[in-house]
């Protein structure tokens, strides 16, 4: 009994020794595998369906009270006008509204002092027909709007452009990643791994009307929304056979 309980003592260890050995030369072979990585990008592109448009009015009176006054019958009039253009409620928001005193100074050392006060109010509005885009300026204008800040163009379904583009740099990868196997003589094996390394919403067009007053007479005011692109990149591992 004595020498069959040395012998297991020293079996065990050999045993453990060789588990770790084969343990190490599988992850090395895993490491060592030849794979192919590229990168590739998709482009989509699309004429834009939505803008928004960021409007109002600013008022000046002797008291805040005639200022707000004034204001607010010129911003009745252009929330009224645009939905008879055909704009939602939902898609009028008011975004900007402030009440300010407007000081004057008739001396350089003399103290400023109040002579009115300015009210400002701005909407952002949606227009979800680019045809009418020249017809609800002119109307906007027309209706009182003193301030039209910025004209955004936009797409509705952005996200449905994203899955393209995406569709399309896998595409542009796998097509590459065919070509620069077969000039090497190798065969593409599965795909590993998959990153998507950076996509680019379409931003915003971004066109700015420098004076409003100046609009009131041009009826349609022309306005050109162009067109947006949505980029989508992704980085590809194979293994080769």
């Amino acid at each position: 009994r004595q020498v069959l309980y040395r012998s297991l003592r020293f079996v065990v260890p050999t045993v453990v020794a060789l588990a770790l050995v084969l343990s190490s030369t599988v992850t090395h072979a895993s490491e060592n595998k030849r794979t192919l990585s590229l990168a590739a990008s998709g482009t989509v592109k699309a004429a834009p369906d939505m803008v928004s448009i960021s409007t109002g009015a600013t008022s000046e009176g002797q008291t805040a009270r005639d200022a707000l006054s004034k204001n607010t019958s010129a911003m009745t009039q252009v929330v009224d006008a645009l939905k008879a253009a055909g704009i939602e409620p939902n898609d009028i928001q008011t975004t900007n509204f402030s009440v300010s005193p407007i000081y004057e100074r008739k001396k350089q050392n003399e103290a400023a002092f109040i002579t009115g006060y300015r009210v400002n109010n701005s909407v952002n509005i949606t227009v979800r027909d680019i045809k009418k885009l020249g017809d609800v300026l002119d109307k906007t204008v027309e209706a009182g709007a003193n301030t039209i800040d910025s004209i955004q163009f936009g797409i509705v379904d952005s996200e449905k452009m994203k899955d393209e583009a995406r569709k399309l740099a896998m595409q542009n990868a796998i097509d590459n990643a065919k070509l620069y196997a077969e000039a090497a003589g190798v065969e593409l094996g599965p795909v590993i791994k998959i990153t998507e390394t950076g996509s680019q919403i379409p931003r915003p067009l971004q066109a700015r009307i420098a004076s409003a007053p100046m609009m009131a007479e041009a009826a349609p005011v022309p306005v050109e929304g162009g067109t947006m692109s949505i980029e989508a990149k992704v980085q590809v591992i194979w293994e080769l056979r």
